[in-house]
């Protein structure tokens, strides 16, 4: 009965430019993952279900507290990552994007991610 499902996801399963996951990149830090594989699967289940109507959302690599600045850079499947070779989102931005999906479905069965 649930109309729709939106997802806090992680960004261990987005792909890097060389196309390989960032949770497979040599420097992903242990002590992440397990809670980055588990997040993994979930987004393969989401994925192969049939009538769900799902939106995964992933952060960027850094996810930090910070102020909002009103606007964030959309992606898919790829980490975002800005000209200064960083790739982050406050929580406050983070939130805004899930609310304006919440209200303007863009991505409905996807993953999408957000960055600066």
């Amino acid at each position: 009965g649930v109309k729709r499902l939106l997802v806090v996801g992680g960004a261990g399963s987005l792909l890097l430019p060389s196309g390989h996951r960032v949770i497979d990149s040599p420097d992903f830090p242990e002590a992440y993952k397990a809670e980055a594989s588990a997040g993994v699967r979930f987004l393969e289940a989401l994925r192969r279900e049939p009538n769900l109507d799902w939106t995964f959302l992933s952060p960027s690599a850094e996810f930090v507290e910070g102020e909002r600045r009103g606007h964030y850079t959309l992606g898919k499947d790829h980490l975002l990552i800005g000209a200064d070779g960083k790739s982050w989102i406050t929580f406050a931005d983070y939130a805004i994007a899930m609310l304006d999906e919440l209200e303007q479905p863009q991505h409905s069965r996807q993953r999408f991610t957000v960055g600066y």
